[in-house]
């Protein structure tokens, strides 16, 4: 006999189920769009993939691999091998400037960057307790911090407050003392994307030493997830937009005199950097929070990144020639479609937010332009008006009401594709509007 659905799983079984059930994202990837094999498939330029280096990547890749019979046993252990800690000190030392340069004891290796994000939820808070995140966010962060972790994700809006300058960061002290007020719970974390996923900027230093001021006083963690730290690239198209900021790592700041530096955590990861989203590759890193690196030596068995995975990351993050003409190149490949992206969105006048210089991502309102061509239509409920049309010409693109975007109807593009397949992407997008 069957049982109802309540009787089958558990409550948090039965959240994760409809969290998933509202997902595009698996339905769009088990469909995707191939010339040869699947000609109606997807034109996927909603997922934050970077396919522009795969030709470098793997060639190195292929050529390189060798794997030791040890990668295929448990290893050193789930938080990584030492020589793979070793690699990623030594590239992130090279890269990110640490004030304290990196040791293998800093850091924990996870499988993937989400992974990191729901460990450093998990121990920071208690369930119902806060982690503090502004407007727009990447829209998988709240099942990241929440969905088994139980915390509060506590979503800050800035209104017409820029979010990168001094003047946001009261806007996260309103919205912590606004949720202590109103639930006698604490916040125990802010968490930023750095550079910024969806809106491609960085944040200025200054801004960063704010909150990590703001996190002194209510003994809050600063968790800065820099998995885009190194696809920072020159913008040479926005005339107008605000002035590019260079990248510059929570870690490179001196924390002498500024905040407690066992509340200070950075995650990075192999999947935007180096387009490998597939490796499964992510970096917890905490130089002076030993309480945190024993809890999570613990779990880590559910975060095991694989042994090939881990003697991939090390062949690469250990050749700094390859690596070096690596980025380099990536950055500039990335300046080039970006600037490709924002000619043909300018020149269908569609609004998007300017001043990216980093990341893979134009953040655009569709909605504006669909309004704009159907003025007969009701604004309400316009990004589900823009998806349906946008899913009925088989492309897809991440919806801003999933990104807790303040105002309707703008979307993401990822333009970190082959030139040919972002133009008859965005011509779809284009096309669709006119629907």
């Amino acid at each position: 006999m069957k049982q109802p659905t309540d009787t089958v799983v558990s409550h948090r079984a039965q959240d994760a189920s409809t969290a998933g059930s509202k997902n595009l994202m698996w339905d769009v990837l088990s469909n995707l769009w191939c010339a040869s094999t699947n000609p109606d498939g997807f034109f996927n330029v909603g997922v934050a993939e970077n396919s522009l280096m795969h030709d470098q990547l793997l060639s190195f890749i292929n050529k390189k691999l060798d794997l030791p019979a040890k990668y295929l046993t448990y290893n050193e252990g789930g938080s990584g091998s030492l020589r793979l800690k070793q690699a990623l000190c030594q590239f992130l030392n090279r890269h990110l400037h640490p004030a304290v340069h990196l040791d293998p004891h800093h850091i924990i290796v996870t499988n993937g960057v989400s992974p990191a994000i729901e460990h450093v939820s998990w121990a920071f808070t208690d369930p119902g307790e806060g982690i503090l995140l502004g407007k727009p966010f990447y829209g998988t962060f709240i099942p990241d911090m929440s969905l088994r972790p139980g915390a509060t994700v506590i979503q800050v809006s800035f209104g017409d407050c820029d979010p990168f300058s001094i003047e946001a960061v009261d806007r996260y002290e309103e919205a912590l003392l606004e949720f202590q007020r109103t639930t006698r719970q604490n916040v125990k974390a802010l968490m930023l994307c750095h550079p910024h996923n969806p809106l491609g900027r960085c944040y200025p230093t200054e801004v960063i030493i704010k909150m990590m001021h703001l996190c002194q006083k209510y003994n809050m963690h600063l968790i800065s997830d820099e998995i885009y730290a190194l696809s920072v690239w020159e913008n040479t198209v926005d005339e107008h937009g605000h002035p590019p900021v260079v990248f510059e790592s929570a870690l490179s700041i001196d924390l002498n005199g500024i905040i407690d530096p066992r509340l200070v955590h950075v995650l990075w990861g192999m999947s935007k950097d180096f387009g490998a989203n597939g490796l499964r590759l992510g970096v917890i890193i905490s130089q002076s929070n030993n309480v945190l690196h024993e809890a999570l030596k613990g779990i880590s068995l559910y975060s095991y990144a694989s042994g090939v995975s881990d003697y991939l990351t090390s062949l690469l993050l250990e050749d700094f020639d390859f690596t070096d003409q690596y980025i380099r190149l990536n950055q500039e490949k990335l300046s080039e479609s970006y600037a490709c992206a924002v000619l043909y969105i300018r020149n269908h006048d569609i609004e998007y937010a300017q001043g990216c210089n980093a990341a893979f991502f134009l953040w655009v309102n569709l909605g504006g332009k669909y309004c704009q061509l159907h003025p007969e239509e009701s604004i309400e409920d316009i990004g589900d008006k823009v998806m349906q049309v946008l899913l009925k010409r088989k492309v897809f693109l991440a919806s801003g009401d999933l990104f807790g975007s303040e105002h309707p109807g703008w979307f993401r593009i990822v333009f970190s594709q082959p030139r040919e397949y972002l133009m008859e992407a965005l011509r779809r997008v284009t096309d669709a509007l006119k629907d």
